[in-house]
């Protein structure tokens, strides 16, 4: 079988891989990430797959698995992507701006240039939390509006967070039926989830992927009479309130300097240090809270850019915290950059991990299974 063509457009970066799906096991095989960025010289999707695939010299994929943040109350599970599918996906864009436009770019440059005869099959984030509790996934709202409209906290980073908690599990050293974990995908986007045998009790992210923690250009969590003064002291349309909150918002409008964490540790301005400060309290909080939320912990685990490649973030999120049994070890800590590693230093309280997120594998053998699945009913369908 032909490797299967992942897609995976972030907010800040666009990840290509080429996944070998077999009975002994995944193996990415090709692999593209470049950051994303908006000018003239930056080619279209279609000419970036060219010469991606050009590149790599693997021919044609057995599909293409793209990775959809927002799939609402419809979209619920992995799927082939038809003309309806597709439609619910834009209509759901508003919701994420940041990510579903440009993801659905993608599903139309891969069409265009592969055919209708490889499938595209969509992976979605917020799939994992669909069974999210009744009490976590509810606001405070009318609930007319709620029925009418879906107002309720859907979940996001679903992908990650559901890879990270599996691949704990085959590498964990404790008993079998440790099974309370809190993960954090802490990236350009990041959020916070609270599992328990592997299904999601909690989550940072909500109805959008504005909610929870403190993002690149993303503000987090908000009062929401706040919005209403700055729509009002400053005249603010939704329109220019929207684009406050998802690209001027978050470490870049806390520094004034950047949504790079790199950039901000390596700084010594105050307004910097102020920046990482504020977005590791906002961890700590979350983190705290999904103590609660579980009864304790098993395992805590950090993935993503900033996750697996700060140890500095992952010490100040952790600081103080023996009251709950977490002790890091500040050598291992320091020494598990880009890599996997254990780096707590006690036994018997919660296991702290670094673990490299592979959505890849994950949405290759999704989209495997769908077409085991969906191929031949819709065989079946046009005969």
């Amino acid at each position: 079988m032909p490797p299967v063509l992942t897609v995976n457009v972030g907010s800040s970066s666009i990840r290509l891989n080429a996944v070998s799906v077999a009975a002994g096991g995944s193996k990415t095989v090709a692999t593209f990430h470049a950051a994303r960025v908006s000018a003239p010289t930056t080619p279209a999707p279609r000419d970036q797959l060219a010469l991606i695939l050009a590149a790599w010299n693997l021919g044609t994929p057995s599909a293409v698995a793209h990775r959809i943040v927002h799939g609402g109350s419809k979209l619920v599970r992995s799927c082939l992507i038809d003309q309806a599918v597709e439609a619910e996906i834009e209509r759901l864009s508003p919701l994420a701006p940041l990510h579903n436009p440009p993801a659905l770019e993608w599903v139309r440059a891969c069409r265009d240039f592969f055919g209708p005869n490889v499938p595209q099959v969509g992976v979605f984030d917020t799939a994992f939390f669909v069974g999210l509790p009744e009490v976590a996934a509810t606001y405070a709202l009318p609930l007319s509006l709620d029925r009418r409209l879906g107002l309720k906290r859907y979940g996001f980073h679903g992908i990650a967070h559901q890879a990270m908690e599996r691949r704990w599990r085959a590498i964990e050293t404790r008993r079998a039926e440790a099974t309370r974990v809190i993960s954090f995908h802490l990236g350009a986007g990041c959020s916070a989830a609270a599992v328990r045998e592997g299904r999601p009790v909690d989550t940072s992210m909500g109805f959008s992927p504005l909610e929870g923690l403190v993002m690149a250009t993303r503000s987090g969590d908000l009062d929401p009479g706040l919005l209403l003064y700055l729509a009002r002291a400053e005249g603010m349309t939704p329109e220019r309130l929207e684009g406050l909150l998802n690209e001027e918002s978050g470490l870049l409008g806390l520094s004034g300097m950047s949504g790079d964490m790199r950039v901000l540790l390596d700084s010594d301005r105050e307004e910097a240090r102020r920046a990482v400060a504020v977005y590791a309290y906002r961890a700590r909080k979350y983190l705290g809270g999904y103590l609660a939320v579980l009864g304790g912990a098993d395992a805590i685990l950090f993935g993503g850019g900033v996750g697996e490649n700060a140890p500095a973030i992952r010490e100040m999120i952790l600081a103080d915290m023996d009251w709950a049994g977490v002790t890091l070890d500040r050598a291992k800590n320091r020494a598990a950059v880009g890599r996997e590693a254990r780096i707590d230093s006690r036994s018997g309280g919660p296991e702290v991990w670094a673990v490299p997120v592979d959505e890849a594998t994950n949405q290759a053998e999704e989209a495997v299974a769908v077409l085991a699945r969906d191929l031949p009913k819709r065989g079946k369908r046009e005969t």
